[in-house]
């Protein structure tokens, strides 16, 4: 099947212009600049003037719709990877939380059984958040569950479903061996609660780990006697930082620094969402600890500690745009390129001839209109 997408504002790294995208199959197989001569008899769909960008991937997410990657639920994975569609996510990581092997395990089988049978956004992998963190960095995550980094326990969970991505706290343990460890297993490792000073993170840098988990949250800050890890991000050009733009994790004016210090190349634009997301604000739960959600912030009940976000992707481009004044088509690497390039999946994150037709259709105020998966309409 053939379709064209006329009249469209078209974004996507290094490009906005106006024109058509055709797509066959799977693939974008054209681009028209606007004016050009259509094929005739493929059917079109009007973008009307909107935006056309690559589908948003998000490689840090929890949960959304009143469901959790981690909950052993059957059907709750999907619940969550059926929702980030309305969000304009095509691709999302299944994030957990420090968690015991056993609960772990499940979310990976769960994520096998789904990409069986996909119905929503691709879930390429596994982003073991924890359970190697800093127990002094805890933030929302258990306590019960802390343990030192485990080279073997990640070979078994990858055993059963790929583990994409790891946070860990790298001054905890053997770090930086085990950074080298996870990059010869194919899986990106990334700084996060944390309590690392500069040399200690620099100790793992220099064995190759290069991410930085939601930047600025639960990591040592910058001082000026040790810069720690938020110095070391912004210092180390090569590190590559997620970012939770929904100005509660991060205000506006460290956003303004953080984007007038890296560029777009090196920041990674995430959710960290639990279950709340889409929903309306009232009591949760995040790894079994209650959490309180009011207006729009999710919080744990029991010491007001920030427990994910209720953030969609298409509202963090939104809050990027605005806050930082940076044209759309360097943005755009933001949500979908870096990722894609970091984590080895080809094909996508930009909308060229040859790329898989994931692709999201935005309002001029960011509302998603459309999206499509593999050139199929699913939303």
């Amino acid at each position: 099947m053939a379709f064209i997408i006329t009249n469209a504002r078209i974004i996507s790294p290094g490009v906005d212009k106006y024109g058509s995208v055709m797509v066959e199959e799977e693939k974008i197989t054209r681009i028209f600049s606007s004016g050009e001569t259509l094929p005739a008899g493929v059917e079109t769909i009007d973008a009307s003037g909107s935006m056309l960008l690559p589908g948003f991937i998000d490689v840090h997410c929890h949960g959304k719709a009143g469901a959790d990657f981690c909950d052993t639920e059957a059907g709750s994975l999907k619940t969550v990877a059926d929702a980030k569609i309305l969000e304009g996510v095509t691709t999302v990581f299944a994030t957990t939380l420090t968690l015991p092997e056993s609960d772990l395990a499940v979310t990976c089988a769960q994520a096998a059984e789904y990409a069986r049978n996909r119905t929503g956004a691709k879930v390429p992998g596994i982003h073991l958040e924890g359970p190697f963190i800093n127990p002094k960095c805890l933030g929302a995550q258990n306590p019960d569950f802390v343990r030192e980094p485990d080279a073997e326990m990640v070979r078994r969970l990858s055993a059963v479903y790929p583990v994409k991505r790891i946070a860990y706290a790298p001054e905890c343990g053997n770090g930086p061996a085990f950074a080298e460890e996870m990059l010869a297993m194919g899986v990106v490792p990334s700084g996060a609660h944390t309590g690392a000073k500069f040399a200690e993170f620099k100790a793992a840098y220099d064995k190759g780990l290069r991410h930085m988990t939601h930047f600025c949250n639960q990591m040592t800050p910058l001082h000026h006697r040790d810069i720690g890890m938020v110095g070391a991000g912004l210092l180390l050009k090569e590190t590559v930082i997620e970012l939770i733009c929904d100005l509660i994790h991060v205000s506006a004016p460290m956003v303004q620094l953080i984007f007038q210090t890296k560029d777009c190349d090196h920041i990674m634009l995430i959710s960290d969402a639990m279950r709340a997301a889409g929903m309306p604000d009232g009591s949760y739960t995040l790894g079994g600890l209650p959490v309180t959600v009011e207006n729009g912030a999710a919080r744990l009940t029991s010491n007001g500690a920030l427990a994910g976000s209720t953030l969609a992707i298409c509202d963090a481009l939104k809050n990027a745009a605005e806050v930082t004044g940076l044209p759309l088509s360097e943005l755009v690497k933001t949500t979908s390129y870096n990722a894609a390039r970091e984590h080895g999946l080809e094909g996508l994150g930009k909308i060229e001839e040859g790329y898989t037709a994931d692709l999201v259709i935005l309002s001029g105020d960011f509302k998603v209109e459309k999206v499509f998966i593999d050139g199929k309409r699913c939303k």
